[in-house]
């Protein structure tokens, strides 16, 4: 396998690299750029955040869990390359210094490249953008009042443009990293028993987390026409392999409850990695971008080789580890059919930010007339997989909107999960956030919505 990418303006070629090398590690132990830290090494805290650039913008992504081959064709800034040829510092950087935006410095880095990326973007939501880099000693006071005073500069000349060719841009690189989807279903039909790597934000930790040994590794990244959100006739199709971020920005518009609680999916850079087929895939009971999409009714569609199939999301979870995936078939798209928003979703975690859901409820609720139509709840965190609450729905169905309604509802729920206590929360607290999470959703349709960040005595 050949990989070529720029890094901090310097072109590289590697020739047969370990694959699932990560790029913090080659960073640190190949060419010595020990400024990206490794913190958690799981893609939590931010320490080795780097921007990546291609034509198709400017991401921050962590490196701890960022693969060799998933950077070809990239340009990767690291912290030592963010200032200009002759050693002005980039504004966050001299903002930072002014506003006192360090203390013991380890996370400092990683703070840097996230605000540098948004900087280069534009965009100016801080509080989102900085949610995944982690501080322990400054606090974020300080380094958002940098990012703030830093949003009005200019971005530095050495940044502002790509070389007039991305590195690997017309280079197929050898071995398992397919160009198109034609290609992977060929490859991934020889090769059944391969693993198949999206954005790495899973598969990532089960290399650096439980050290295994991925012998037949197949990289999706280049599949570019898997990528990105079609409007269709029938709604919008949905490439697998697009980004958690990409999916907000196409959909959010049409369904803002959705927008909001992809805003809460991991962080910025998670969001920027991680692949609506690739949570499908990975079957996680506890995963959010199942339930919002069982409840918009999304259809699932399936290759194998030549042959393709279509079936509903919600019949995909089999059980606990268990899909309905042949071997050597994969996930091309997901269609999500046009409907009026009357999507509520709301995700129940410990931290607001970047924390794993202990109950997700994503429900679709028509209300026309003074009753309700034909509803789909969907949850996760419920049960072995996620999965449609129908006790609850039939309950809803065609009755009369009101609160005894849904307190109907609320109690068929009891009939349709039977939840687990784990290190996040007990069976019965599962149970009554989601009976609560409906209850709150009747409010808000009702003209009383709750606001999460409100703190009542």
């Amino acid at each position: 396998m050949i990989i070529s990418f720029t890094l901090n303006g310097n072109a590289v070629t590697l020739t047969d690299p370990i694959p699932t090398k990560t790029l913090l590690d080659w960073l640190r132990e190949e060419r010595a750029l020990t400024g990206t830290k490794e913190g958690c090494n799981e893609g939590d805290c931010g320490a080795c955040t780097v921007m990546v650039r291609d034509l198709q913008g400017a991401f921050p992504l962590n490196a701890c869990i960022l693969f060799l081959p998933q950077i070809h064709g990239k340009h990767i800034t690291t912290v030592e390359g963010l200032a200009a040829p002759d050693g002005t510092l980039h504004p966050v950087q001299s903002e930072m210094i002014t506003h006192h935006g360090s203390q013991c410095g380890f996370c400092t880095p990683g703070f840097i490249m996230s605000m540098a990326t948004a900087h280069h973007n534009a965009d100016t939501d801080h509080d989102t953008t900085l949610a995944g880099n982690l501080c322990r000693c400054t606090g974020y006071a300080p380094i958002i009042r940098a990012a703030i005073s830093a949003q009005d500069h200019p971005i530095p000349e050495h940044l502002r443009q790509l070389p007039p060719e991305t590195p690997g841009e017309h280079q197929t690189p050898a071995g398992a990293a397919p160009r198109s989807c034609d290609a992977l279903a060929k490859l991934y039909f020889a090769n059944p028993d391969a693993t198949l790597i999206a954005g790495a934000t899973d598969v990532g930790l089960w290399v650096t987390k439980q050290l295994r040994d991925i012998k037949n590794p197949i990289f999706l990244n280049q599949c570019a026409d898997m990528r990105g959100v079609k409007r269709i006739q029938e709604g919008w199709r949905i490439g697998a392999m697009t980004t958690i971020a990409e999916l907000e920005q196409s959909l959010a518009p049409h369904f803002p409850s959705l927008g909001k609680l992809l805003r809460r999916y991991g962080s910025t850079q998670v969001r920027a990695a991680a692949t609506l087929g690739g949570n499908i895939a990975n079957g996680s009971p506890i995963g959010d971008g199942s339930p919002a999409m069982i409840a918009l009714g999304a259809t699932l569609h399936l290759r194998m080789e030549d042959a393709r199939r279509e079936i509903p999301l919600e019949d995909f979870f089999v059980a606990y580890g268990k899909q309905d995936r042949q071997r050597g078939e994969f996930i091309e798209a997901i269609t999500v059919p046009d409907q009026p928003d009357t999507l509520y979703c709301a995700k129940i975690s410990k931290r607001f930010d970047q924390d794993i859901s202990a109950v997700c409820a994503c429900l679709n609720l028509p209300v026309a007339n003074g009753a309700f139509g034909t509803t789909r709840l969907a949850f996760g965190g419920m049960a072995g997989t996620p999965r449609r609450a129908r006790h609850a729905e039939a309950a809803l169905n065609n009755q009369p909107f009101t609160l005894g309604t849904v307190q109907n509802a609320v109690d068929a729920l009891t009939s349709d999960f039977d939840p687990l206590s784990d290190m996040r929360a007990s069976a019965s607290y599962r149970m009554q956030a989601a009976q609560n999470a409906l209850i709150r959703a009747y409010h808000t349709l009702a003209g009383d919505p709750a606001d999460l960040h409100a703190v009542h005595a």
